[in-house]
């Protein structure tokens, strides 16, 4: 069995996990396997297969974490060959037939960058609020009017804001996450930082009624979220240099063509005022 760390651009993608009909980071991950024929044609999926999380449509990732079983000449280096270019291995690590990508990981780090420039320029987000919202979410809960799932949603949440430019970059982890849990977190943080809500509603998703309607906290927008982190007892992984500097070949070209266009959409911004 071998594990790999996966870093992906998640916008052109309907999420991680295979679905029907639409693009995912799972339909690359196999396309590319059956592309080197470590995956037989009409095979569901390699043996020992599991993944660290499903993120949503739109999320990237620095560090999903893939295991199965495979040929020992299959390196991130090699791998990335049949990849596409918005998803990329950059690490490795031989683990035990037991392995188990999903549920032996321990905790799972996910970062979210909010918009928040210090003129107050856009949607004004005052950061002491923010820092009060995620201080008070912070800690074993249920939350489960923060997740559409029925199960799983008491979970033991750490978290952590710190400014960056413009940008303030909230950090969460925990064991697990039920389904947007990540994103509703965030959502209802930058609620209170907009003045939209007071903290007192942080109470009120704890408590046991259900929330629905506008009262409910709707998921933040996907695309500035990142699966940063997934850690794992005992297993060291190795950075494969080759295929590290190819990822950051992709992704700094794609940071070029993102701040490219931010300055085309500003002077079209700008020029119709």
């Amino acid at each position: 069995m071998r594990a790999y760390r996966l870093a992906y651009d998640g916008r052109p993608f309907r999420g991680f996990q295979r679905q029907p009909d639409v693009s995912t980071v799972e339909d690359a991950v196999f396309d590319a396997l059956r592309d080197l024929d470590v995956l037989a044609e009409g095979v569901d999926k390699p043996d020992g297969y599991a993944a660290a999380g499903r993120t949503d449509a739109g999320v990237s990732a620095r560090a999903q974490t893939v295991a199965f079983e495979t040929p020992a000449w299959l390196s991130a280096r090699a791998f990335n060959s049949e990849l596409p270019a918005s998803v990329r291995a950059w690490a490795s690590a031989d683990v035990g037939t037991e392995f188990h990508a999903t549920h032996d990981a321990v905790s799972r780090t996910y970062r979210y960058h909010l918009y928040a420039p210090r003129d107050g320029g856009g949607r004004p987000l005052d950061e002491v609020r923010v820092r009060d919202a995620l201080d008070r979410l912070a800690g074993e809960h249920d939350f489960h009017n923060l997740t559409p799932d029925d199960e799983g949603t008491r979970r033991d949440l750490s978290t952590t804001v710190e400014r960056d430019g413009d940008f303030l970059v909230v950090r969460l982890e925990a064991g697990g996450f039920a389904r947007q849990l990540v994103r509703r977190v965030v959502g209802l943080a930058a609620e209170v930082g907009r003045g939209e809500s007071d903290l007192g509603k942080v109470d009120r998703v704890f408590a046991a009624e259900e929330i629905e309607g506008p009262e409910g906290v709707a998921p933040a927008a996907p695309y500035p979220l990142a699966l940063w982190d997934v850690a794992y007892p005992g297993v060291a992984f190795e950075v494969d240099e080759d295929a590290s500097e190819s990822a950051r070949e992709v992704f700094g070209a794609r940071a070029t063509e993102f701040l490219t266009r931010g300055r085309v959409a500003g002077e079209i911004r700008d020029s119709l005022e």
